[in-house]
C-alpha cells in the first residue's frame, strides 16, 4: 500500500483521543515559527498534515489565516472551528492550494510521514519568495524517568514503529535545492495528565493497540507506571523537547 495512503488508514480510529490527548506546542515554539515573517494578520499558513488543528489553532490564535491541508476526513471532522482555520482535504505532494499562495508552510508532528522527492517541490510551489518552511516535533525526553518508562511500556506492546522514531536529517531540506539549510531551536514542553489522559495519550499515537491481550497488557503497564509516578495529586508529567527547524524557499 502507498505509504501516504496508509498514513490516513492509520489515524482513522485515534481521531478522538488525538484531540483530546495529544500535547500543544509552546508559545516559544510559534514565536520561534513566526519570527521575522511581519505581521501575523497578514500572514497565511499552510498548515500540511494538520491533524485535528492543534497547530492550525495556535497559528490562526496568532491572527494567522490558516489552510489545514489533512487527508484524513475523521481528523478534519474531529477538528474544533476556529474563525483563522480552513480545511481542505490535501496532501503533502498534492495541496491542491495555488502558486505562491502562502507565507508559511509549517508539518507540525508530520513531516516524517511524506515522501519528501514530492513533498519538498510542492511547497516550494506554494510558498511565496523567501516563504519559510517550519518543521516541528514534540520529542519525548530520553531522560526523564516516567517519560522514559512511557516509552518503554509502549515498545514493550509492539505500539512503535520506525516511521515513528525516525532521526530528521536536516539536509534532506538543503540538498533539495529548493530550501536553505534549516535552523534548529528548542524548547522545553510538558503534559501533565490523569490516568485517563495517560492511557488516551497512548492510544492517540497510530500504532498503539487498543484492544486485544497487547492492549490489556497496556493498560497495565500505565496504571503501575502512573501509579509509581503520580505526582500526589492524580497526575503524572510527560517531559518534550519541542525542535523547531525554520528554512527558506530558495
Amino acid at each position: 500500500m502507498d505509504k501516504e495512503l496508509d498514513t490516513v488508514g492509520r489515524f482513522s480510529d485515534r481521531a478522538a483521543d488525538y484531540v483530546r490527548y495529544r500535547p500543544t506546542y509552546p508559545a516559544e515554539a510559534l514565536d520561534a515559527i513566526l519570527d521575522g515573517l511581519g505581521p501575523p494578520e497578514r500572514l497565511v499558513a499552510a498548515d500540511v498534515g494538520a491533524g485535528t488543528g492543534i497547530s492550525a489553532r495556535l497559528l490562526g490564535e496568532r491572527g494567522v489565516r490558516v489552510i489545514a491541508v489533512e487527508p484524513g476526513e475523521g481528523m478534519r471532522h474531529a477538528a474544533e472551528p476556529h474563525p483563522n482555520v480552513a480545511w481542505v482535504a490535501g496532501r503533502a505532494e498534492a495541496t491542491g492550494l495555488g502558486p505562491q499562495a502562502v507565507d508559511l508552510v509549517l508539518c507540525a508532528q508530520s513531516f516524517h510521514w511524506f515522501r519528501t522527492t514530492d513533498t519538498l517541490p510542492e511547497f516550494a510551489r506554494i510558498l511565496k519568495e523567501r516563504g519559510r518552511l517550519a518543521i516541528t516535533w514534540n520529542r519525548r525526553s530520553t531522560r526523564d524517568p516516567f517519560t522514559s518508562g512511557y516509552r518503554q511500556a509502549i515498545v514493550d506492546v509492539g505500539g512503535e514503529i520506525v516511521d515513528e522514531t525516525r532521526t530528521f536529517d536536516p539536509a534532506v531540506i538543503s540538498d533539495s535545492g529548493l530550501f536553505s539549510s534549516p535552523e534548529r531551536r528548542s524548547f522545553p514542553n510538558f503534559q501533565r495528565l490523569d490516568l485517563d489522559g495517560l492511557i488516551g495519550r497512548a492510544r492517540s499515537a497510530s500504532y498503539v493497540p487498543k484492544s486485544g491481550a497487547a492492549g490489556e497488557r497496556l493498560l497495565n503497564l500505565l496504571r503501575s507506571l502512573h501509579q509509581r509516578y503520580d505526582e500526589g495529586s492524580g497526575f503524572v508529567t510527560l517531559v518534550y523537547e519541542t525542535e523547531v527547524f525554520c528554512s527558506t524557499r530558495l
